[in-house]
């Protein structure tokens, strides 16, 4: 029957037992008569007519109303169904007694659990009824208290078993059950209708918990079963609660401050592949995972001699301590605060967990950890790792001091790594990260892994360097001078280099330099360019290679630069090498344009091969056939510079 919005009217709320559901609420404009008291005239509000009652209506109905509606099988059948059905079809299925679908129901369960403790919640100051089996709203009413009830567990454990029941009061008064007219609207949390008023409790009760006292005065434990259900049941049950009464058990309660506890472990591999060992002689390996899966990293919290993960539920945690036939349940009492506090300093030190875990991979996780090596034991954090894992890695301190020094043609690399006592060697580590290889095993057995921030930081390094010499020191060649200062700017290594080579990062252009006083002639404007070019290369000890088109004057800025070697008196001598047929050429160039350096002509067959006198000349002129047979005597002898006239001919490596 229709209410008009006109008329007056007072919203309620009513509840009735669902087949399949549970219990429901549905809610109504009831029409009031001229006293003021409920009628029989009412009709079903919901989300679609609320509006035209909002006179009558708070806030908080508009909340139940929405809740509510959401609870109506039609909206639980759109919510878990796709397909148009109806209801009664659909929950037949689902809740059939053999062939149901026992995930569904649980789904269900847990969807219509929510929402009836979402309204218990907001019923307060609320009129609340019982529905009659005839379909009336206001059958009975129930009164919604005011306060909260307590619950109090009782154990008595004997020789044969143990029993246990519990007690609620309201207000001071005992609350008494087993009562038949007792029942439970809502399990989680526990809400209890008995002789018409709503119970709700000061603290979380699991109905699951409380439904049997409904029924009946105590539950009896048997012996048999007894270390299993105090594990199971009676442990969190002290852990909820903090007021229980026990006789035959002790309960010993304990207030510790809480130390993090950093706890690392491997994912399972796919595939087991053989680490390494850096440390040994020959072919021999132990069969290690060097693909395996992320690093694992778990938060947990040291009480005293009690350890619990972060994610454990509760503000409370029990263990339960077996002493011959004795029980003690020791229940701990965790600062969630400082657990939560832990957990997000350790984020802000870039430590990405979710839940108090988180995973990285191998490189980026033992970064990490040598990263804040430091800040985690200033903080109190300790890392270990699980005791009965084969493989076992290092995470102690991890040190790469690099110092490149400039030499002649090259940079000496000086490097020493160190993971904790033990040290290796560049070459090793760089053949590692070249074979995309990040870890390796120590003497003590330990795995080490090599840091994320060593692949980023000293990638290039690794990279572009190289091996020089029987003793394979690694050395960089000199073009990479920029990477080289990046090292240095980004305080990764100690950098001795020249100030001239230094000057060449700041290189805006080539100079103009003089030409030697003593060379005679005048340079056309593409010829000085090209003597300036070498000039720069003289000035920065760099080599090069002047490939002018023939007949454009390579000879004559060739000695420019050798005259001008001369005039700064430290250049000493220096080999021209050339076809035969170019000497003659060379040698009346010379006389021409730079009659001042003494040339020695090393040819022919009857040559003097004593090389001691070279140092009297300033160039000595010889060919590619004599050098190839007189290389070793010609490499004891050290020359400013070696100049290849027609250098294409030394282009194939057998020449």
């Amino acid at each position: 029957m229709k209410v008009s919005a006109a008329q007056p009217f007072q919203i309620i709320y009513s509840l009735y037992q669902h087949e399949y559901l549970g219990y429901i609420f549905e809610s109504f404009i009831v029409h009031l008569d001229e006293k003021g008291k409920l009628t029989y005239q009412h009709q079903n509000i919901s989300a679609k007519n609320a509006r035209e009652f909002s006179k009558g209506l708070d806030t908080k109905d508009f909340e139940l109303i929405d809740m509510m509606d959401s609870m109506n099988q039609d909206a639980v059948l759109r919510h878990f169904s796709k397909k148009i059905m109806k209801p009664d079809e659909f929950f037949s299925r689902v809740f059939h007694k053999e062939k149901g679908d026992e995930l569904l129901q649980e789904q269900i369960e847990a969807y219509m659990e929510k929402r009836r403790a979402a309204v218990l919640e907001k019923m307060k100051g609320k009129l609340l009824f019982e529905m009659g089996n005839d379909g009336e709203p206001t059958w009975r009413k129930l009164e919604v208290l005011e306060k909260r009830a307590t619950i109090q567990f009782h154990f008595q454990r004997g020789e044969e078993s143990t029993n246990y029941f519990p007690t609620i009061n309201y207000n001071g008064s005992k609350v008494e059950i087993p009562n038949p007219a007792a029942y439970l609207i809502c399990k989680q949390p526990a809400w209890m209708v008995f002789n018409g008023k709503l119970y709700g409790f000061e603290k979380f009760v699991d109905g699951k918990k409380l439904q049997p006292f409904l029924n009946k005065k105590h539950v009896v434990i048997p012996k048999n079963l007894e270390e299993t259900y105090y594990n199971r049941f009676v442990a969190p049950l002290i852990a909820s609660f903090d007021d229980i009464e026990a006789h035959g058990f002790e309960i010993a309660k304990h207030e510790y401050d809480p130390h993090g506890l950093l706890t690392i472990s491997e994912l399972p591999a796919a595939n087991e592949k053989s680490v390494p060992t850096l440390f040994e002689s020959g072919d021999s390996q132990e069969s290690h995972s060097d693909e395996a899966g992320k690093i694992v990293f778990d938060l947990s919290f040291r009480y005293g001699k009690y350890k619990f993960r972060g994610d454990a539920f509760g503000p409370v945690s029990v263990t339960v301590e077996k002493k011959d036939n004795d029980y003690v349940f020791h229940r701990i009492k965790r600062n969630t605060d400082t657990e939560k506090k832990s957990a997000q300093t350790l984020i802000k030190l870039g430590l990405p967990l979710r839940g108090f875990r988180c995973a990285l991979e191998k490189s980026q996780a033992f970064s990490w950890l040598n990263e804040n090596r430091v800040n985690l034991l200033n903080l109190g954090f300790e890392v270990n790792q699980p005791e009965n894992r084969d493989k076992k890695y290092f995470v102690g301190k991890a040190v790469i001091e690099l110092e490149v020094k400039e030499s002649i043609d090259w940079f000496d690399i000086h490097a020493k790594i160190r993971f904790g006592e033990y040290e290796i060697s560049f070459k090793e580590l760089r053949k590692l990260i070249l074979k995309k290889k990040v870890e390796f095993k120590l003497p003590n057995g330990e795995i080490a892994i090599i840091p994320e921030a060593w692949l980023i930081k000293y990638g290039d390094l690794f990279a572009l360097s190289e091996t020089h010499g029987d003793h394979e020191k690694p050395v960089l060649k000199k073009h990479h001078i920029n990477l080289v200062t990046e090292l240095e700017e980004g305080h990764l290594a100690k950098v001795q280099i020249s100030d001239r080579l230094r000057n060449l990062q700041s290189f805006t252009g080539i100079r103009d330099y003089a030409l030697p006083a003593q060379f005679i002639g005048t340079l056309r404007p593409y010829q000085k360019a090209g003597y300036n070019w070498l000039r720069f290369l003289n000035e920065f000890h760099l080599g090069g290679c002047l490939a002018d088109d023939m007949g454009l004057g390579k000879t004559v800025q060739t000695l420019a630069l050798l005259q001008s070697e001369k005039e700064k008196g430290n250049a000493g001598t220096s080999l021209l090498v050339m076809p035969t047929s170019l000497i003659y050429n060379w040698e009346m160039e010379a006389a021409k344009f730079t009659p001042d350096l003494k040339i020695l002509t090393y040819t022919g067959t009857l040559r003097n091969k004593d090389i001691s006198r070279f140092g009297k000349y300033d160039l000595v002129l010889t060919s590619y056939g004599i050098t190839r047979l007189d290389i070793d005597v010609l490499e004891k002898f050290y020359f400013n510079y070696i100049i290849l006239d027609e250098s294409q001919v030394i282009k194939n490596p057998t020449a």
